[in-house]
């Protein structure tokens, strides 16, 4: 079986810069904002890094969303909705970064697929 690697994680917050503060002073973590995509990166010493999501009714505090490394998402988003999972989001593109898409496991979790423009 192909590896699977846990490759982003997002963790929702009201409010992206007080988040990134309290996760750099409390682990050290490295917090990069991008205004050009209203999005701010975190980055650990070591294993997977991840961002700060916008809280929204789809996407509220506590609704950690964890993307595992896909070299072919929409034949992985068939494949867990054959085994009884749902498609929440088919293939999308994040530009000049790659592409995503999420699923719904049969209890409920929400996880995410990831393929990187530049492997």
């Amino acid at each position: 079986m192909v590896k699977r690697n846990i490759v982003h994680i997002e963790i929702p917050t009201k409010d992206a810069a007080t988040s990134g503060k309290f996760y750099a002073d409390l682990f050290g973590w490295k917090i990069k904002s991008m205004p050009e995509m209203n999005y701010t990166m975190f980055e650990p010493s070591e294993g997977p890094g991840g961002g700060f999501s916008e809280v929204t009714a789809e996407n509220p505090v506590g609704k950690v969303l964890i993307y595992v490394d896909s070299a072919d998402i929409d034949a992985d988003l068939k494949e867990a909705e054959a085994l009884g999972g749902k498609i929440i989001m088919p293939k999308s593109e994040i530009p000049e970064t790659g592409w995503f898409g999420i699923f719904e496991d049969p209890t409920g979790n929400h996880i995410a697929l990831y393929t990187s423009m530049n492997p």
